[in-house]
């Protein structure tokens, strides 16, 4: 199995170029399912969940062109002969049920398999159910799958109880095919989702209001081929930035996009960075100076991300001061938290409350990720322990982040893949 091994050491400077946003890719590639003709992707990063969503792709019949290295995927599914996603793919991916609203809404039938993925807590898709039901559909769960049907679904309201960005998409996917007008009330307002109507509506899509609580969607009798770049991953760009302030250093954010991360910047001026923006570039540079403690409690957008909580967690170790994490998101996002502690780190769990007392220095040793952002936090973390920091199961990296340590190694730090 491979793992990654980081040697602390100096500041790091110099400027990173940030992919494509996976949590936005993702959708697209399922959104692809609802056009009768192809649709190119661009702005495609290489991760794990990429190369999953693919085979699901095409395991669904779709004929299905990767270009790695010119980051753009295309999708034609009119070849679609099934509409079946087996647990063998599903098992992996959270993102896989994204499959559900499009086969539905596009061919009137969908068997997805229970969703797997990162264990950070419960992501139930009891929200997912019901909103499709609320367009028509007939739902059962059953031998571990979701089984949909319908004929042409209808446009109806969906009030969702709780913010989900899964359910919000899949609810907007849907709709796009439906016979009238839906509306989506307490909808999730991410950049992804933003992103994802953006696509929408370049295959011919009618759909107003996304970003806000409210999105309208006027189903239309087709949609067709298009083409569509997906936006800048603000959780990598964060982790970067994250990096820059926890060692010191002075980095630039290429290719980012700033509105979206406005309370990551926050946080990071709070914590004493200068952050300059230009256009697309972000540049954080903490002067070579210690950072401050600062106190996070996540939220849905625009509030602070939970995909980033364990990273700001990190800095937070050898930050100056004490700081409190509240975690309102996922019930199981502190598993990072006893690994971050055999590094040196000094933190209290209280329920849903982390408090952090900044330390020195951090020392080096063998450590375990358990999901995508916490293999993030070590990463950052073993960048200003002493010595070196193993980090084993880094699989969990590769579904999220692109060519990670190629892209440290540029801007200064020690780390290699072994295995």
């Amino acid at each position: 199995m491979q793992r990654i091994v980081v040697s602390g050491r100096g500041a790091l400077a110099g400027e990173v170029r940030i992919s494509g946003a996976k949590n936005a890719v993702l959708p697209i590639l399922c959104a692809t399912l609802l056009a009768d003709g192809p649709v190119e992707i661009d702005n495609v990063p290489h991760l794990h969940d990429v190369v999953t969503t693919v085979r699901l792709l095409e395991g669904l019949g779709a004929t299905v062109t990767h270009d790695i290295a010119a980051g753009r995927v295309v999708v034609d599914p009119r070849t679609v002969d099934s509409h079946v996603a087996p647990y063998e793919l599903v098992r992996t991916m959270r993102a896989s049920v994204l499959v559900l609203g499009p086969l539905l809404a596009r061919h009137g039938a969908a068997d997805v398999s229970l969703p797997g993925g990162c264990a950070i807590g419960s992501r139930p898709v009891d929200m997912h159910i019901r909103a499709l039901e609320a367009l028509g559909a007939t739902i059962t769960v059953e031998h571990g799958f979701i089984k949909a049907s319908a004929g042409r679904l209808q446009g109806g309201r969906i009030v969702f109880d709780t913010i989900s960005v899964g359910a919000t998409e899949n609810a907007l996917m849907a709709a796009t095919l439906a016979d009238g007008e839906t509306t989506i009330d307490n909808a999730a307002q991410e950049p992804e989702i933003v992103d994802l109507a953006a696509c929408l509506v370049a295959m011919g899509a009618d759909i107003s209001g996304a970003g806000s609580s409210r999105i309208v969607v006027r189903g239309v009798p087709r949609l067709h081929g298009g083409r569509h770049a997906v936006i800048a991953d603000r959780i990598e760009t964060g982790t970067f930035l994250v990096a820059a302030a926890m060692t010191g250093g002075r980095v630039t954010a290429t290719h980012a996009r700033p509105n979206s991360l406005s309370a990551v910047i926050a946080k990071l001026e709070d914590a004493g960075a200068e952050v300059l923006v230009d256009g697309d570039r972000i540049t954080v540079d903490m002067h070579g100076q210690r950072s401050r403690a600062v106190n996070v409690t996540t939220a849905p957008h625009p509030g602070f991300p939970t995909d980033m909580q364990a990273q700001l967690m990190a800095m937070n170790c050898i930050a100056d001061g004490v700081a409190m994490i509240d975690e309102t998101i996922f019930e199981n996002r502190f598993m990072h938290v006893n690994e971050l502690m055999r590094l040196g780190a000094d933190i209290q769990i209280d329920g849903p409350r982390a408090t952090v007392t900044g330390v020195a220095r951090l020392s080096g040793a063998p450590v375990m990720a358990t999901d995508l952002r916490a293999s993030a936090s070590l990463v950052l973390a073993g960048l200003v322990a002493d010595g070196d920091t193993v980090i084993d199961r880094i699989y969990h990296l590769d579904r999220g982040y692109e060519h990670l340590e190629r892209k440290l190694s540029a801007l200064g730090a020690t780390i290699r893949r072994e295995g």
